[in-house]
């Protein structure tokens, strides 16, 4: 689940503290993707000193950084790119809320990508994206998952509009890419909700709930990154004229439909989730009255042949004193069919609450 990180108490505003994950400061790698409509170049480097600053007005420049452990390249980075350094810590400090800063040489979005973890459980890590007047800036926290792939895919085949339009199309595209991989998280959870509903008639287990517990909260997580997806292209589309052609913004129209059609999907699959949690308690309900149900029958046909067994379990003598027979002793004790007889009189009575609820529709 989403979790901010943040410096110690009392740290300065714009430290930049190295990003750890596992306890473990990760390298940074830079990717540089440089386009043009008959061409394109693709280098990988480690230092900033392979970048060509200031970067040509030619081209649309494409810099993508992996790692948050070299803060001395991301400062570095930031000054050649004239990012203010509260946005820099921004960056550093994972687990933000989406978020948008609209500045005079550049536009900061701030998102978080979803994937699935080893254990299919919807995950995700902070992506930052950079727009400039001829350049676009990504910064992802890890190398673990590739997001912006098919984009670089197209920009190397030439497929699409990415090679002949200018870098608001470019970022377009990766906050694109970033909200279609929401559609293959909610369809997971909702197949593996559909793959529940028929067991949960059949065994309501204490399984199913926690998996249905887990999909629930999935997706009250993945509609906390929606949510503010939606507020961003809106100011991108009407608050970013100065960085975004119009022609561009049809594209991001159609985004911020993604975004509705994502958040109609999610509430869905939430009704969903409800009222499965409420058929599964249903269901134990029922199991449960069932069982109660079979218990009282038996408690109901054992009454009576307890009161006969105990009547005939007081062991009354039935002769007095001297010798004599009492009037009112024990009918049949010392006949010699008694005890058979008993127990004949008690299958009967037995047999007949049998059939009395079975008549009644009991059993």
């Amino acid at each position: 689940m989403l979790k901010k990180r943040h410096g110690p108490i009392g740290t300065a505003p714009a430290t930049l503290i190295p990003h750890l994950i596992d306890g473990v400061r990760l390298s940074s790698s830079i990717r540089i993707v440089e386009y043009q409509r008959e061409q394109y170049l693709d280098k990988t480097s480690t230092t900033i000193e392979e970048i060509e600053f200031p970067l040509p007005s030619d081209r649309v420049t494409w810099i993508h950084l992996v790692g948050l452990g070299d803060i001395a390249l991301l400062r570095s980075l930031g000054n050649q790119l004239n990012i203010h350094p509260l946005t820099l810590e921004d960056v550093v400090n994972t687990g933000q809320r989406p978020k948008i800063e609209i500045t005079a040489d550049y536009i900061f979005l701030c998102s978080q990508a979803v994937s699935l973890d080893a254990e299919l459980t919807p995950s995700s890590e902070q992506i930052s994206i950079f727009l400039g007047k001829n350049y676009v800036l990504t910064i992802a926290e890890r190398d673990q998952y590739d997001y912006f792939k098919p984009v670089r895919e197209r920009i190397f085949s030439g497929l699409g509009n990415i090679r002949s339009s200018q870098a608001d199309y470019l970022a377009y595209a990766l906050l694109d890419t970033l909200i279609d991989h929401f559609y293959s998280i909610i369809e997971h959870v909702g197949e593996r909700m559909e793959s529940l509903e028929d067991s949960l008639l059949k065994d309501p287990s204490s399984n199913i709930a926690r998996v249905m517990h887990e999909d629930r909260r999935s997706l009250i997580y993945i509609r906390r990154l929606i949510w503010p997806l939606r507020d961003i292209l809106d100011d991108l589309l009407h608050e970013a004229d100065e960085f975004i052609s119009p022609k561009v913004k049809i594209y991001l129209r159609d985004c911020y439909d993604h975004t509705i059609q994502l958040m109609d999907l999610v509430e869905s699959q939430r009704e969903i989730s409800s009222s499965m949690m409420e058929m599964y308690h249903s269901s134990v309900n029922m199991r449960t009255n069932e069982i109660m149900r079979v218990l009282t029958v038996i408690t109901s046909i054992f009454i009576p042949l307890t009161f006969i067994v105990g009547i005939y379990g007081m062991n009354f003598e039935n002769k007095a004193a001297d010798g004599s027979t009492l009037a009112w002793n024990m009918p049949e004790l010392h006949h010699p069919y008694g005890y058979l007889g008993v127990i004949i009189f008690m299958l009967l009575i037995a047999i007949i609450q049998l059939i009395f609820f079975r008549k009644m529709k009991w059993l």
